[in-house]
């Protein structure tokens, strides 16, 4: 009786301790945001997404180029300014650029970007916006959101409304 329960006891305190440190960055995404996206296309992407979290009231929304794949036309509503890597972000602002789907690369820890460029306002810089978007898929609806801690669900998420 004893020889059955002490395997178990094992196994749930090994995994007790385990929690708080063996997340990994797939793992804290797929568990809020879907499976990250190795590739992309510009007709799985094209379309409205919705704020959520920390990008609560943002509009953003792709059109795909007719000509050139995996990439098109943006138009933003209500974008945050600001550096990426910093806790608070500043202003928003409406505007429009292009975008284009930067493909992951051959090992596990490459997944797809989207890539933002902004020529409306002008005075963005390089560095003044998000401009860099990972892209997760999960019962075939696409979200983009950044990646600030890959421990955590990420808080400036969008999801896409169109499928």
């Amino acid at each position: 009786m004893y020889r059955t329960r002490l395997p178990v006891a094992a196994a749930v305190l090994a995994l007790l301790v385990c929690l708080p440190g063996c997340s990994s960055a797939s793992t804290a995404v797929e568990a809020c945001m879907g499976k990250q996206a190795v590739g992309a296309t510009s007709g799985e992407l094209a379309g409205t997404y919705r704020g959520e979290g920390d990008a609560e009231g943002v509009t953003l929304t792709l059109t795909a180029s007719p000509t050139v794949p995996g990439s098109g036309t943006v138009t933003v509503h209500d974008w945050p300014t600001g550096d990426w890597y910093r806790s608070e972000l500043g202003d928003t602002f409406d505007g429009s650029g292009t975008w284009s789907v930067v493909q992951g690369g051959t090992t596990a820890t490459e997944f797809a970007r989207l890539s933002l460029s902004f020529t409306a306002p002008k005075r963005l810089l390089d560095g003044d916006t998000l401009d860099s978007l990972s892209i997760a898929e999960t019962d075939g609806r696409i979200s983009l959101y950044t990646q600030y801690d890959p421990d955590v669900c990420p808080a400036f998420r969008l999801r896409h409304q169109d499928n």
